[in-house]
């Protein structure tokens, strides 16, 4: 396993749109992501206040990205992991968690403390994180409404 990681830039969206588009509307996940629904995630992501991003590259092919924003604490910096997305043909390669340790050590340079994110319970993704020395933090509850 080799690949090239690098800053995300608006350059790259379209790219980005794509391997999302492909990623998350197969298996498991099965869901129903437009190119326009797609851009505005990814757009209003991208210029958020103190948004860090990075995209992992194979052979000048795009094999994924993460990204996310930091805010402020009382405790310091935490960063939330809003996105990750990595080619579905080589998902438990060692891609992922290369890209995500190469996050972690961009956020210890920057004096980020803490990585918060959302996932689903009881999937692929849930063990990924685990595997990889993410705890479920018993001290919050995720709270939906519909509208």
């Amino acid at each position: 396993m080799t690949g090239t990681i690098i800053p995300i830039t608006d350059d790259k969206l379209e790219e980005c749109i794509e391997l999302y588009i492909n990623v998350f509307n197969c298996r498991p996940w099965d869901e129903t992501w437009t190119y326009q629904t797609v851009n505005e995630r990814l757009s209003d992501l991208m210029h958020t206040p103190k948004f860090l991003g990075f995209l992992l590259y194979e052979n000048d092919t795009l094999i994924g990205f993460i990204a996310g924003n930091s805010k402020k604490m009382y405790t310091g910096l935490t960063f939330y992991l809003a996105e990750f997305c990595i080619n579905n043909q080589i998902q438990g390669k060692g891609y992922g968690s290369k890209l995500l340790l190469y996050l972690e050590e961009e956020l210890k340079k920057r004096d980020i403390q803490s990585i918060y994110l959302l996932t689903a319970t009881g999937g692929l993704a849930e063990a990924f994180y685990l595997k990889n020395n993410y705890i479920v933090y018993e001290n919050r509850v995720v709270m939906k409404k519909n509208l």
